[in-house]
């Protein structure tokens, strides 16, 4: 499932904005009036989905849900391009799907519930996969692309992997009762596991995070705008630089319990962002010279830690509760995803994708370091 999610991911995410500014003919306010939406639509049902899987299990039938989201509205982008076909698709249906993949961390997490250093390898192993189906699908789209394909095509293949995944969650995912485990019920209700989230010490970790987390968005938003602008680079360059991103990640991804064996999560986190706030900031300068080139493996080795560190972080938060934990990373995402429009929308008022780059990576610098002192100092230590 995680290599078919990257291969979705990679289809339908990077060329985004450059489909929505370029080809669909979007304002860029409009733009970042949909990501906005389409962060509210990821939440709400993640978090719904989240709290009702820990209240009264369902997984998989929830599972399907998710992945039939996903088909649905490629679908209707693919038959119907225009502005409303892509608001619905890409705006609500595929953040909608986009809870998919807290759930596989949910499963990973009730059929090998280790404790510790032991789950930062497994959780980085299997999120390895992930980062393979991405570079796979962009390696291919990066020879696609030179060949002369529209970007219009990356539906197709975003398709494809939606309906695959269907399929696999169809004929593979566990069903309720047949497990080798126990998914024990949460006892709480909507209202009660809400006011848990919405617990201080819960909640300025998440906002720090998500903060710390920006410069990724903000660069999948400009990677394809700054290099559309450059008269050396092509789409098929912006496939084959993520694709580079990707591939960086997966070792990264598999050493990652040495990285941090020395470290807390937090600190672990810190310092990644910082490295990736230096990528997000050279990308619009170095992206006419060669040593562009180099850049990926800042933003793969630094990425591998900001994605999937909080995954552990967040499990630990709410011991017991891993549907709840996958909410908390969509709620993230909308931190994520709010931060990134309004960088987006202030940095191209004020000035052009330089100023985006260097405001996400402020903001980028500024999380990092409201985390680590948050855990160094024990900010909000008291748990309501």
């Amino acid at each position: 499932m995680l290599l078919l999610c990257g291969m979705h991911n990679a289809s339908v995410y990077p060329y985004q904005s450059l489909i929505a500014i370029e080809r669909i003919g979007m304002s860029k306010p409009a733009y970042s009036l949909l990501l906005v939406v389409a962060s509210g639509a990821a939440v709400l049902a993640s978090v719904l989905m989240g709290v009702f899987s820990d209240q009264r299990g369902h997984r998989r039938r929830i599972a399907v849900i998710s992945c039939l989201c996903s088909t649905a509205g490629i679908a209707m982008i693919l038959l119907q391009p225009g502005t409303l076909t892509f608001w619905i698709g890409q705006g609500i249906l595929l953040p909608m799907a986009w809870s998919i993949y807290g759930q596989l961390f949910t499963l990973a997490r009730l059929a090998a519930p280790d404790e510790g250093r032991t789950r930062d390898a497994l959780l980085g192993s299997i999120r390895s996969l992930l980062s393979v189906g991405y570079l796979a699908m962009l390696l291919f789209w990066t020879f696609a692309f030179a060949r002369g394909s529209s970007e219009m095509a990356v539906y197709l293949s975003g398709g494809l992997a939606s309906l695959a995944m269907s399929l696999a969650v169809l004929f593979w995912w566990p069903r309720e009762g047949t497990t080798a485990w126990t998914d024990a019920r949460s006892g709480l209700s909507l209202r009660q596991s809400l006011a848990s989230i919405s617990n201080p010490y819960i909640l300025y970790r998440l906002l720090f995070i998500g903060a710390l987390s920006v410069s990724g968005a903000v660069f999948f938003v400009l990677v394809s705008l700054i290099f559309e602008a450059s008269p050396l680079r092509g789409p098929s360059d912006v496939a084959l630089y993520i694709g580079m991103v990707a591939g960086w990640e997966v070792p990264f991804l598999l050493l990652l319990p040495r990285f941090t064996q020395r470290l807390a999560r937090s600190t672990a986190m810190a310092l990644a962002a910082l490295v990736h706030a230096a990528h997000l900031a050279l990308l619009p300068l170095l992206c006419d010279t060669p040593l562009i080139w180099a850049l990926p493996l800042l933003a793969g080795g630094s990425g591998a830690v900001i994605l999937t560190l909080p995954i552990a972080y967040y499990q630990d938060l709410v011991a017991g509760r891993p549907g709840t934990a996958a909410a908390l990373l969509a709620l993230q995402k909308l931190v994520v995803d709010s931060l990134t429009a309004l960088i987006f929308a202030v940095g191209t008022a004020l000035g052009g994708f330089e100023t985006v780059a260097l405001i996400g990576a402020a903001v980028d610098m500024t999380g990092a370091l409201c985390l680590y002192l948050a855990d160094r100092q024990g900010w909000f230590a008291v748990r309501a």
